[in-house]
């Protein structure tokens, strides 16, 4: 008799190993969104001053991460930079390194967008006090940014998120791994265990995800 799959779900430690793959997909999402959240302010401030060599350097980065797909920078550090440098680095390392590099080139515009949307009369209004360029982004520019920015940042982070599924092809045991794993090891006895381990997976996913959507999706209706 065949059976339907689920109790594939409840065999042995299966659910057990697929909530530690998760915690390990939220972690480095966390990880790297705090680190390229932190990286990516200070470059989206950079990016506002007036000076083109630095601009330039920048918008290069940007385009990068914007342009290669994330697939191609993880095997990139990964599996050729630490052959030709003569580096290990374990693959969570390296997960975390990728992915805190392109939020961080991806929120500096962000952050440069809504510094730039920020009134004029704001910064005049600063400086008119005797604020510093420090103090005038820390004072005034920044915290009237945050809120132009948070919609932006949410639905980034919910990106990373999704983008995690990928970290099974650098040997990262992640969810989407360890799912994979367990079809593949019962899929004579239990052919229809995919439905319901990818059934699951897809709850996971979607439950770390459409709070954050449904926030971003709050918030700019705030702002409209």
């Amino acid at each position: 008799m065949q059976h339907s799959g689920i109790e594939l779900l409840f065999q042995g430690h299966n659910l057990a190993r697929l909530l530690v793959g998760l915690r390990t997909t939220v972690v480095i999402a966390l990880i790297a969104l705090v680190l390229g959240l932190i990286l990516g302010l200070g470059l989206g401030i950079l990016r506002t001053l007036h000076n083109r060599v630095l601009n330039f350097i920048l918008r290069l980065y940007l385009e990068f991460f914007r342009i290669v797909p994330t697939v191609v920078l993880l095997f990139l550090f990964y599996y050729i930079l630490p052959r030709q440098f003569k580096i290990n680095l374990p693959a969570n390392e390296v997960a975390v390194l990728v992915f805190a590099l392109w939020v961080a080139a991806e929120f500096s515009d962000i952050v440069r967008g809504a510094l730039q949307s920020v009134p004029k009369h704001q910064s005049e209004s600063g400086l008119a006090l005797g604020l510093n360029s420090w103090q005038l982004f820390r004072y005034v520019l920044v915290p009237q940014a945050v809120r132009l920015m948070l919609p932006a940042t949410i639905n980034l982070a919910t990106r990373v998120v999704k983008t995690t599924s990928l970290l099974m092809l650098i040997s990262v045991i992640d969810v989407i791994s360890v799912g994979q794993q367990i079809v593949e090891a019962n899929n004579t006895k239990y052919p229809n265990g995919i439905f319901w381990i990818y059934g699951l997976i897809f709850l996971f996913y979607f439950g770390v995800n459409y709070p954050l959507s449904y926030l971003a999706k709050k918030l700019e209706r705030s702002e409209s």
